[in-house]
Formats: C-alpha cells, structure tokens, sequence
C-alpha cells in the first residue's frame, strides 16, 4: 500500500480579481439616474472626503478658479480631457481619449469641468374621496409592496403578445397619473408613435380591463362606467346618467328622471350605486412605492435634421472631492490606523468620481451607437425598427457585450416618439429577399398583422400566401416562422378567421 506523500508545487495561471472598486464600478454601469442619485447620497454620508457640489452653473467657473484644491466632476453637457477610465469587464485602469472615434459626434469643452458632451448624429432619412362624502382612506386601501404602475404592466405581459401592441401599452401606462387616469391626447401619442388611433384606442380598450376596474379611464364618467361594466350593470338608463354627472352634481333630478326614463325610487338606486364606486381607483395602491420613470438620455432633433443626444443632466449627482480636509485631516491623524482610514477614503473618492465619469461617458457612447442604428425608427415609427443586437453595438463602440449589456438594463431615453427602455430597440432580424438589409423581427411581426387586418370574407390570406406578400415587399421568411409569428400575435389561422368573417357579414 502506498504512502500518502506532501509535495509542493508552482502552477502558473490567469484569473480576473474582481475588486470592491471593480464591483462598485460595474454596480454603478447597471444603475438607473435616480438609483444613482440614492446610491451618491448614502457614499456622501459615509464619506467625509466627499461633497455635494450644490452650485449653479453660472458660478461654477468662478469658484473653481478660487478652489485649485478641490477637483470637480460635473455631468453636464460638455466633453472635456478624459480621467481614467474603467472599463467594467477588466481589473484595470485604462486610459480613454475623450473624444469619441465614432463619426457624427460634436464634442464641447466647458472650462476645466470634465463630463460627457452632448452628441449629433445626422440621420439618412376632482379632488380624493368617494362620493357618499366619507373620506376615502388611501393608506388602508394601499399595497406597500407594488406600484400602480408595475400592476399594470404585469397584467399587459399577459394580455398581449404582439410587441407593437406592448410598446403602446407600456407607454400608456407610463403617461397614467396616480390617480389611475389616463389624460393624454390619443392623437399625439399616434403621431409620436407613427401609428393610426384605432390602433392605439384598441390597445386602450385592453388596458382598461385590468384591475382595479376603473383604472385607464380618460375622465370621471369613463371611470364609472369601466366599474360598472366589470359589475355587469351599466344598462342604457345608467349610462345616460353618466353621461349627466353635472346635473347630478347640481340635484337635477327630474331632469335625470325624464332623461333616463326611471321614476324616483330607481333614479335612487342608481345614485347609490354610483356612490359605491371608487372616483380614483389608482388610489389603491398608494404613491409612496410608485417612482416616475425619468430618462436617462435625451434624443432630440437638431436644426439640421440629425439627432442630438446628451445626459440628462438635472438627474446626475454632482460630487466634489475636497483636497483641502484631506490634508488638514491626514496632518493631523495620530496614528497609523488613522492614516490609514483617511487614505482609504481618499481612494474610494476618487474611484467614485472615475466611476460615475466613465459610466456617463459610456452611455453616451451606448445610446448614440443606437440612434445611429435606429434613426428610422427616430423618423418614421416602429415599424421602421432595424433588426439590432448587443454585438452589433458592442463591436461598433469597442467594448464588451455584456457592459451594453448593463448600461442598457433599467435605462430610459426619452426620443420625439416618446419613451423607452434602451433594450427596446434590440431586435431580432430576419434576412432580406433580396440579399440587402435585413429586417427587424418585430417590424416583420407587424406587417403580417397589417395584412392580416385587411383581409375580407372572400380574400383570406393562408401562410403560404403571407410568405409570398412578404417576399415581395423583400422579405425572406420561411412558412413556419409566419405561423409562429401568427400565433404569437393570438391570431387564428385562415380557415378560422374565414369562418369568422363570414359569420360577421
């Protein structure tokens, strides 16, 4: 039996370290505008190094010329001399030209401030309460765990699976205040979206199924009859009396007798139904969780046609590092222990500041990449989108995939189309017919719904005939995608919806 023997021996290898800086610096990479601002404030508390740097920028040159000591980072549009930069995949400082190698791209300088400039890219083409007067009690009727919001948008995950459809959605939801009304013009958000208004008023009719009942209403009357609706009991009589809330405000009540056709006793029981109902159905899931999305990034349309991208700037915390305390405190430290603590926080400071320039330098790259890749979309709506991929970006701006990857995630931009996620605008593509630019999936997914929408009893289009109308309009796709996108989108195949037609005529 042999013994058990002790050796040593030297293996020689590479491992990435991931560092509490480099944890820190990928963390800030993921993190929205606000989230930021939350996590700035609690580095100001536990930092005495650190500043807020409340000044306006009017006096900015001013005070920094008469504080050399004290170095500055502000985000704001402007592109100064580049610190050093981190890039999130890697364990090590690099150094970065601040000018960025992409074409298109204007840069500025303001001063001696470092931040991130502002980008142009030209493109190729009634008060709380119920109504029986007691006082509506928002905090007993308040979830604590989730938001208006994020109620709705979990009920649309699943009542739609067309992503046109989802995008109105989302965007409705988000322009519906606290209350749970939705009080934007239809017509606005069509144009902003390049869409018809039947195609937004349809997307609205199902968000106004969602819980509570009530909720998506456009004013009070809408309200009323969404909750009488889900109760089964809004009848001709009742809905003329919705119709005639003002009267009822004023205790017309033979007016409303005469134009509902009921008679005392039924107009008072019509009265207390509507007392029952909730005036503000979003009320019941309070305000205190529910947080406005506010963009990250501006998209604008420049003078000359092209686009302007910048920071949002009002959102990005403002941090200085005060030179002077240093000293003063590291003179007078006593011990090693002290010194030791009051260097640490020196350098935990200024990796924050690299942190939170390199991150806003990086999502200005990110989202210029993309507009320069999505400015059909910019210019004629959402069937215009273009078939991207984090690749696609990552190669175009030099970085890794997975850093567009977290500068994208909880990320807004706010564009003349409206709002949305960064990662919105990756997409799937599906090759050209004609062997030229490929089309985005999504587009693809909304011109079969299109066609399909224009289809009579006596000219029903089967999948092989949606292949071929695709073909022509350059689209190479093959029948069992068409079928699975068809189903996707919840619409039954040509031999149903014939029926169906016929049935309707």
């Amino acid at each position: 039996m042999a013994g058990l023997m002790q050796k040593l021996e030297m293996r020689q290898g590479q491992s990435l370290v991931m560092t509490p800086q480099l944890q820190q610096a990928i963390k800030l990479l993921q993190l929205s505008n606000i989230e930021l601002a939350e996590f700035v404030e609690s580095e100001l508390e536990q930092n005495p190094l650190l500043e807020r740097d409340d000044r306006s920028e009017s006096t900015e040159s001013t005070r920094q010329e008469s504080d050399n000591e004290t170095r500055e980072l502000e985000f704001s549009a402007a592109n100064g001399d580049a610190a050093d930069a981190i890039d999130a995949d890697s364990d090590m400082l690099h150094g970065e030209d601040s000018k960025s190698d992409l074409s298109g791209v204007e840069t500025s300088q303001a001063g001696d401030s470092v931040g991130m400039g502002a980008s142009t890219w030209s493109s190729t083409g009634s008060a709380g309460g119920s109504f029986n007067g007691e006082e509506y009690d928002a905090i007993a009727n308040s979830s604590r765990d989730i938001s208006l919001a994020e109620h709705l948008h979990e009920q649309l995950s699943t009542a739609t699976s067309d992503p046109i459809d989802r995008l109105i959605g989302a965007h409705l939801i988000d322009l519906a205040d606290e209350d749970g009304y939705l009080r934007a013009d239809l017509d606005e958000i069509a144009d902003r979206l390049g869409l018809e208004r039947a195609r937004i008023e349809a997307v609205l009719t199902t968000t106004q199924t969602f819980e509570p009942a009530g909720v998506m209403a456009r004013d009070l009357a809408e309200c009323l009859a969404l909750q009488l609706q889900e109760k089964n009991r809004l009848d001709p009589a009742m809905a003329i009396l919705l119709d005639n809330l003002e009267r009822l405000a004023k205790h017309d009540y033979a007016t409303l007798k005469s134009l509902c056709g009921v008679d005392g006793e039924d107009l008072d029981d019509m009265i207390s139904e509507i007392k029952a109902l909730t005036p503000k159905p979003g009320l019941a899931y309070g305000t205190e969780s529910t947080r406005a999305v506010e963009p990250d990034v501006y998209i604008r349309q420049a003078p000359d046609g092209g686009w302007h991208v910048e920071l949002n700037s009002e959102t990005l915390p403002r941090v200085l590092i005060n030179n002077r305390y240093y000293n003063e405190i590291n003179a007078a430290a006593r011990n090693e222990s002290e010194r030791s603590f009051i260097t640490e926080c020196s350098q935990n400071a200024s990796w924050l500041v690299k942190s939170l320039d390199q991150r806003a330098r990086t999502i200005l790259k990110v989202s210029s990449e993309i507009v320069r890749q999505q400015d059909l979309f910019l210019v004629n709506g959402v069937a215009y989108l273009r078939p991207l991929n984090l690749k696609t970006v990552a190669d175009a701006i030099g970085m890794h995939e997975s850093t567009v990857s977290r500068v994208t995630s909880n990320k807004y931009v706010s564009t003349p189309r409206g709002m949305f996620e960064l990662k919105y605008f990756f997409t799937s593509s599906i090759p050209s017919a004609g062997g030229g630019e490929s089309h985005s999936a999504e587009a693809v997914r909304h011109k079969i719904k299109l066609l399909i929408q224009q289809e009579t009893a006596d000219d029903v289009l089967s999948d092989d005939k949606l292949v071929e109308l695709l073909h022509d309009e350059g689209i190479e796709i093959a029948r069992r995608t068409v079928a699975k996108y068809r189903e996707a989108l919840n619409i039954p195949s040509s031999v149903q919806r014939r029926r169906m037609l016929k049935r309707a005529s």
